[in-house]
């Protein structure tokens, strides 16, 4: 029986971020009162993925301190609160800008079932798409990474070269090239077991080659996989670059998360 798009939204809370799990090697997720956290080393995803629905003004500033010292004994360079806009009190935001958090640019939380998305999709004259299996296309994927959004691919490339040695299991990694192997656009896909989700991440094209359909063939590709191992929905959080094309794909708006990042003083 289809949920409807605020079902979605619970069991998305329920399954991603209450009973979150370590998404990859080397990482914990821990439940700290009203909130569930994950940690790791400093080039890793650290930061709150969920705080109870009962977390309330009076409580709030006291989880937020916790958070902080928490990171600052770690040493960890920084820590995000991912907040959702249905998150409570209705001004966590606030209170996060208030102990040092600073706000990056809000996402879309998008969902779509993986199985009408998994068809064939035409690629462009000379380019093909590469599974990333070993460090040689970890460095690859890095470059059309950097080349797409114009920052540094360092961590997103010893990220995925420790998935691959370590937890290749439940983690796909993608690349378009052209015809000369040159890297054009590249993305990632997270499986969570256990739940029915499969995350999309990082999916960037190189300017020269937008508006050619190889982002849309590169969650084609994922959600194939996705809906072969049995995966019922694929989700994103979406910048405002990609989630037009993840609309007109048929991907529903579930709602908006921000980032809520913190760097302890050096």
């Amino acid at each position: 029986m289809p949920h409807t798009d605020a079902e979605t939204r619970d069991l998305f809370d329920r399954e991603r971020r209450e009973h979150a799990r370590p998404d990859g090697p080397g990482v914990r997720v821990e439940r700290a009162g009203p909130v569930v956290r994950q940690v790791g080393g400093p080039d890793d995803w650290n930061g709150v993925v969920w705080s109870a629905p009962g977390l309330d003004a009076a409580g709030a500033d006291a989880a937020i301190a916790a958070q902080i010292e928490h990171c600052t004994a770690l040493g960890l360079p920084d820590f995000e609160w991912k907040l959702y806009d249905h998150d409570s009190p209705a001004d966590l935001g606030e209170r996060l800008r208030a102990a040092g958090f600073v706000a990056e640019e809000p996402e879309t939380l998008l969902v779509a079932h993986a199985e009408p998305l998994a068809g064939p999709v035409e690629l462009p004259e000379g380019v093909s798409l590469r599974p990333v299996t070993d460090a040689a296309g970890a460095e690859l994927m890095a470059r059309a990474h950097e080349r797409a959004f114009s920052t540094d691919g360092r961590r997103l490339l010893h990220q995925v070269v420790k998935r691959l040695k370590k937890a290749p299991e439940d983690f796909v990694a993608v690349m378009a090239v052209d015809g000369d192997g040159e890297p054009v656009c590249s993305g990632r896909m997270e499986l969570y077991p256990g739940t029915g989700f499969a995350g999309l991440w990082g999916g960037g094209t190189v300017a020269a080659w937008r508006g050619k359909g190889i982002y849309r063939a590169l969650v084609a590709y994922r959600a194939r996989i996705a809906a072969e191992r049995g995966y019922r929905y694929l989700q994103v959080d979406a910048t405002g670059m990609s989630a037009p094309i993840l609309r007109r794909l048929g991907f529903t708006e579930l709602g908006t998360t921000t980032p809520y990042v913190y760097r302890p003083a050096r």
